[in-house]
């Protein structure tokens, strides 16, 4: 099955999308990725959602990602005593580490990290920024704030603190238990929750320890500030819109969104364009305008993948969504001035052999009717340096790693394949990169293509072969 794009597409599976048909039907109607979202839901049923994810790949003989997202730190509120209250604008409000429940006048906040941080004059926001309070005086036990935004507000929401870098550690106790219950089932991403610092992807990748690529969701400002250094530290980073709408003015995040594709783009990492794509489509049918448009926007931009989440995981509609999407990237990519805009943003290689080497294949597919662009890899590389030139010729990664093939799928355009390890020599290499571009639908018997390898074969980090043949 090859997809009819560039631009792949996460899906994230829930109550609305867990059955063996459902999960099948995502995957025909375009859905690259497959989230599971561990702020929700037990392992037995993540477990059970992984064995039918992968029953549907040996039916249809693609590789399928499989995308585990750790809840991170979650910081909330505590519970009042005779349900909602209401705070009104001006109003003073305690918070503190007393658990007893609250009223209108204090409620308990449970995160004495919070409370460590805080400083005379700080924002809460609470309820994803729909209250918004200001510290008078605080200490190492409670705040006295002040409401600047009032509203209702019910037990155990979320607290958000802007402009404050939190002492905490991004993987909680509850993270690293769901971390190890995941890697034991063999998935294939692991996305770390409220990001700070590198440091924090640096604790993941000593944890995961190679057995699955990691992925930094940026949704706190503090990680904006050091966005390179999170970028060099990942394999792969999510721009989670959500949170970082909350802590920051909404005006502030498509020009930040651009910012940090850009990063990934120079860096020749993943990036994934998530939260509220077609939200309007948890319940409706279609999009609204806006909503396509948005999705067109990251393609535009050049995103490896854009993401559903409640569309596709509780919403009414979740199989329409992953068509709708695809549907708006295939216009996106159908359009001439896709190529103008996507050439505009062509990123500078790197000086080297293998950025030689893949700048080549992208030259090779501008200049004469590239059918595929083969890239032969074992660690993932020569297919990520072939998608980072964004080559108008699709990219076939042949590697003999099956973990390898569904890492592949969240890339920009490339369509991996898994084969044996019986290539030993060029010739056998060519020979294969023509009966995988023929037999995946590249290439009809005698089109050109351009193959990139690594020699001698079966050394990681090797690329430094250019061949054009025909299929």
């Amino acid at each position: 099955m090859r997809r009819q794009r560039q631009a792949k597409i996460v899906a994230t599976l829930g109550p609305a999308s867990s059955s063996l048909d459902t999960i099948r039907a995502l995957f025909e109607a375009g859905a690259d990725v497959f989230r599971l979202n561990f702020s929700h839901g037990s392992h037995a049923d993540h477990c059970e959602r992984v064995a039918l994810i992968r029953r549907v790949e040996q039916e249809t003989g693609r590789p399928i990602a499989i995308l585990l997202d750790l809840q991170g730190p979650k910081l909330r509120i505590g519970r009042f005593a005779a349900g909602p209250v209401a705070l009104e604008a001006g109003a003073a409000f305690r918070l503190d580490l007393d658990p007893a429940p609250g009223d209108a006048t204090r409620v308990s906040l449970p995160h004495p990290e919070i409370f460590a941080a805080l400083e005379p004059g700080a924002e809460l926001l609470l309820d994803d920024g729909k209250l918004r309070l200001r510290v008078q005086d605080c200490g190492l036990d409670h705040a006295h704030t002040r409401v600047v935004t009032g509203g209702a507000l019910s037990e155990r929401k979320g607290v958000n603190v802007p402009g404050v870098l939190l002492p905490i550690s991004a993987l909680t106790a509850k993270d690293r238990q769901d971390l190890d219950f995941g890697l034991g089932l063999d998935i294939d991403w692991v996305a770390l929750s409220f990001v700070q610092r590198p440091e924090d992807m640096q604790e993941l990748r000593a944890l995961v320890r190679g057995r699955a690529a990691i992925l930094a969701k940026l949704e706190k400002p503090a990680a904006i500030e050091r966005l390179d250094a999170i970028v060099e530290q990942s394999d792969a980073v999510m721009v989670a819109r959500g949170d970082l709408g909350v802590e920051l003015p909404a005006e502030a995040v498509p020009r930040l969104q651009k910012s940090i594709v850009r990063a990934c783009r120079r860096s020749g990492k993943p990036v994934i364009v998530a939260t509220q794509m077609l939200e309007s489509m948890v319940n409706a049918p279609v999009p609204t305008r806006a909503e396509a448009s948005d999705v067109a926007t990251a393609v535009y931009d050049g995103a490896d993948a854009v993401m559903l989440s409640a569309e596709s995981a509780s919403g009414h509609y979740p199989v329409e969504a992953v068509a709708m999407m695809d549907r708006v990237i295939r216009e996106v990519e159908s359009d001439p001035y896709y190529r103008t805009v996507i050439d505009a943003s062509h990123v500078a290689p790197v000086a080297g052999v293998a950025d030689a080497i893949c700048t080549s294949l992208r030259q090779a597919a501008d200049l004469i009717p590239i059918a595929a662009l083969v890239t032969y890899t074992r660690s993932g590389a020569t297919s990520l340096r072939a998608a980072r030139e964004r080559p108008v010729a699709p990219v076939l990664g042949i590697t003999p790693h099956l973990p390898m093939a569904r890492r592949l799928a969240l890339a920009w355009g490339v369509h991996a394949v898994h084969v044996g390890e019986g290539i030993h020599d060029v010739a056998g290499m060519v020979e294969t990169a023509r009966a995988v571009a023929r037999a995946q639908g590249f290439a009809a018997p005698g089109a050109p293509i351009a193959i990139a390898a690594g020699m001698p074969f079966g050394t990681a980090g090797t690329t430094n072969l250019l061949h054009i043949t025909e299929a």
